[in-house]
């Protein structure tokens, strides 16, 4: 039988539905707004609000609680410098061998390359790393469970505590990502699994008109 000492009451507060409505109209509103980013200023972003980002990225919830992610800030340019590097080499491998003509139309209207001058310019980049174990106090390893599950809503939460303090983002993933972990000195058991760029975007930012599906189309009520 469960400990009833292990649980404490919930921290919940009720809303009327005209206010759950006004604040879901005014959320969805607010993340309407919010797009990814490659035109990035220098402007430096100030660290409490990036604390704050990823103390409410850590509130996600995750298997067993095991909470298997781990959060590098990167602002010094030397490092960046160092991550813009070894990304472009695996973006040009893949951009002339490994991507598909598929794949490559795909993201043609986009208008990526290999270059990633991003990764320098911008003020922080998040480097995310999904722990495949987590040790105890005693140095016990112990297994994480649905890490992949887990991390992705965390990462969710984090871009929308950015957006949300007016900071845009960008989420870049080359592939494979292993440099990350060793210019980082991230521990084998933890896993690359995105590498987020942080910071205000510049003032001339343009970004491609695309439009986001509608409700019918991205969901089904029974």
């Amino acid at each position: 039988m469960t400990n009833p000492a292990s649980f404490i009451p919930l921290d919940f507060k009720r809303l009327d539905e005209a206010c759950m409505l006004q604040n879901s109209q005014s959320f969805y509103q607010l993340m309407s707004r919010r797009r990814t980013v490659r035109d990035f200023s220098d402007q430096s972003v100030p660290l409490q609000v990036l604390e704050n980002a990823l103390m409410a990225a850590g509130t996600a919830p995750s298997g067993a609680n095991m909470q298997p992610w781990h959060f590098v800030v990167v602002q010094d340019a030397a490092v960046k410098k160092q991550i813009r590097e070894a990304a472009e080499i695996e973006e040009r491998e893949l951009y002339d061998h490994r991507a598909s003509d598929e794949w490559l139309q795909a993201i043609a209207p986009l208008g990526t390359n290999a270059k990633k001058p991003f990764l320098e310019k911008a003020p922080a980049l998040i480097a995310i790393f999904l722990k495949k174990f987590t040790f105890d106090k005693s140095g016990r390893k112990q297994k994480n469970y649905y890490t992949a599950e887990s991390v992705g809503i965390a990462t969710g939460i984090l871009i929308t505590a950015l957006h949300n303090a007016g900071l845009a983002t960008l989420t870049h993933t080359p592939s494979p990502m292993k440099f990350l972990g060793e210019i980082l000195r991230r521990p084998a058991y933890e896993r690359p699994f995105i590498l987020l760029v942080c910071g205000y975007p510049a003032d001339d930012a343009m970004v491609p008109n695309i439009k986001r599906q509608r409700l019918q189309e991205i969901s089904t009520f029974i």
